[in-house]
């Protein structure tokens, strides 16, 4: 299973201000939202990408909204074989709960291809994750996980040009992350295969306490050569 951990641990260059008091008699101020938080950069509103499939879209996770199209998704035996996290509709949620209530360090998405969710997404801080403990991590290296919901939108190459697509819209609105990472399952081969062509290089295999690795980064100096 994709590793995200939601514990209380910040990294050493991000500071936040105190908020300031409300007037009395005012409405006590939102809570903020993760998505919209300064961990990822505002995720939450990050426009849209242009892409050869077409116009593409990271859009945060609504539990309500969203959970029986990702448990669907879960309990495709093609996902779920890497995902491990088929089941009843509480196991799906029990993995996004975290994320959502968290602080914004892992943001669960829907991929939105001209306007359809197909794809499920999480961008997550890697040097704030647990992966972090396996890799020489850098400050703000961003993660990506990534499962194509559809059959029909898998074997054909779409994986590859939306990864592309989410790692180009992560070093466009993430100016301090140099690189973009992933560790699939040495053993899914096809999934490898589309970091390669989307301009990921092979750094390391790295063994995770769930599984065998292959560590996958996209530099943001190389990103226009490959």
């Amino acid at each position: 299973m994709p590793p995200t951990d939601s514990g209380p641990t910040t990294a050493p260059d991000d500071t936040f201000g105190d908020r300031l008091a409300p007037h009395p008699g005012a409405a006590p101020p939102a809570a903020p939202t993760p998505a919209a938080g300064p961990l990822l950069d505002d995720l939450a509103g990050w426009p849209p990408a242009d892409t050869p499939a077409g116009t593409f879209a990271l859009v945060p996770v609504d539990l309500d909204r969203d959970l029986d199209r990702i448990v669907a998704w879960m309990n495709d035996p093609a996902v779920a074989a890497f995902w491990e996290l088929a089941g009843p509709p509480e196991t799906a949620a029990a993995h996004l709960r975290p994320q959502l209530d968290g602080d914004g360090r892992s943001v669960p998405c829907l991929g939105v291809l001209d306007g359809v969710p197909m794809s499920y997404w999480e961008i997550y801080r890697a040097d704030l994750d647990r992966i972090a403990r396996y890799y020489r991590a850098r400050p703000h290296d961003t993660g990506i996980h990534l499962l194509i919901g559809g059959t029909g939108d898998r074997g054909r190459g779409l994986g590859t040009t939306l990864l592309r697509a989410t790692a180009d819209l992560v070093l466009d609105h993430r100016p301090r992350c140099g690189r973009v990472l992933a560790e699939p399952d040495l053993c899914n081969t096809g999934s490898v295969a589309a970091f390669l062509s989307a301009g990921f290089r092979y750094a390391e295999e790295i063994e995770l306490p769930e599984k065998r690795a292959a560590l996958m980064i996209r530099d943001r100096a190389h990103r226009h050569l490959l």
